[in-house]
């Protein structure tokens, strides 16, 4: 039996953080918690969206959430929740606000240990309904979770692990893209590129959802004929709508699954030291899977080519390779200074990642050794 389900509801146009307050309402709750970091508060972006949403100034905030949502960042958002009365969550921000909120959902209402809840552990079924509502407002284009039914979180042993189930779609998703007009051009590139790569992975997964590869076409065209735009000058609020959209469609098409690229970044997103992000970490690794994958997917480049208004028979690989160059972002892993005495624990670990049984072509953890070696050249 072959299920397809898109379950939340989003607000999506220009100025709508000013519904946040009657969105809160129709759930029911009236006190929530923000979840951001601290960069959406040194920017600004925190008071902004209190003023225009119309929540009180005594609105409590954590602001703690890291690059990489950690499980102890995870814990310290349910405890500030708690103890602060909430009944509700207002995750913030990028994928990293975003996923830790859910996280926190989560931990406020099931017991630990969180790793008992991954999806490479069984824990899908283990997650359950009744946590806090969530509402999902991003302030960058790329990560699509705030229709995402995951939550990556690294762990306190160091995985960075997949945490699924359709209780964890936030409840709203409040898409204002002019939110995201501050962006710098290297974030908007990095976030770009991971909504581009989530378009393109999930297109190619081998699960049958039609509607999700329809989905996945539209938002590829989007990113493929916006990003520079929006890189190049980021006050041009069409362009930061196209994006935001292209993102949203990106996460939309997620019940299809990813592939290895996410396997890969997944795997390097667990690091302790010397973090990297996530949406540049699948712009470098993206073109070594995509020929990898090349000779196990059909006709399926043609209409992806076609999606990036390139030639149909045109070297997929390549114009992504091009496309980073265009905007910016490293050429290699080693760039972003991952080590060759990295790749055996990574290889394992890309292995055993919850996105690698819906790559197109099978993968061994041999196989990952190889595609980061060739992506750390």
């Amino acid at each position: 039996m072959n299920v397809i389900t898109y379950l939340t509801r989003i607000v999506f146009e220009l100025g709508a953080i000013r519904g946040l307050a009657d969105e809160l309402t129709q759930l029911g709750v009236s006190r929530p918690l923000i979840v951001t970091d601290g960069g959406i508060v040194a920017a600004g972006l925190l008071d902004t969206v209190i003023e225009a949403g119309g929540l009180p100034k005594d609105t409590p905030i954590f602001s703690d959430t890291p690059q990489n949502p950690t499980e102890a960042a995870a814990r310290a958002a349910r405890d500030r929740l708690q103890e602060a009365g909430c009944d509700s969550i207002i995750a913030l921000g990028g994928g990293s606000p975003l996923d830790l909120a859910k996280a926190a959902a989560l931990l406020a209402t099931h017991p630990e240990p969180l790793s008992q809840y991954a999806a490479i552990h069984g824990g899908i079924d283990r997650i359950g309904a009744g946590q806090p509502p969530v509402i999902a407002v991003p302030t960058t284009a790329g990560t699509g979770s705030e229709v995402g039914r995951a939550a990556l979180v690294t762990l306190d042993d160091g995985r960075k692990l997949g945490f699924i189930a359709p209780h964890l779609i936030p409840n709203v998703a409040i898409c204002d893209p002019e939110l995201t007009l501050g962006l710098p051009p290297g974030l908007t590139a990095a976030t770009g590129m991971d909504a581009l790569t989530h378009c393109i992975e999930t297109y190619l997964s081998p699960r049958v959802n039609p509607p999700a590869e329809a989905i996945a076409l539209d938002g590829l065209s989007r990113a493929a004929r916006w990003l520079r735009r929006a890189v190049e000058d980021g006050s041009d609020l069409e362009a930061r709508y196209q994006m935001m959209m292209a993102a949203l469609e990106g996460g939309l098409t997620f019940q299809k699954g990813l592939g290895a690229v996410h396997s890969m970044s997944h795997a390097l997103g667990g690091r302790s030291t010397n973090p990297l992000h996530h949406g540049t970490l699948n712009a470098v690794i993206l073109p070594h899977v995509l020929r990898f994958n090349e000779a196990h997917v059909g006709g399926k480049y043609a209409r992806l080519a076609e999606a990036m208004d390139l030639a149909p028979k045109a070297d997929l690989a390549a114009a992504i390779e091009g496309l980073n160059r265009d905007l910016g972002l490293p050429a290699s892993l080693s760039a972003m200074g991952v080590s060759r005495e990295e790749v055996a624990p990574l290889a394992q670990w890309a292995f055993e990642d919850h996105s690698t049984p819906t790559n197109p072509r099978a993968a061994t953890a041999e196989d990952f050794a190889t595609l980061f070696a060739r992506a750390l050249a």
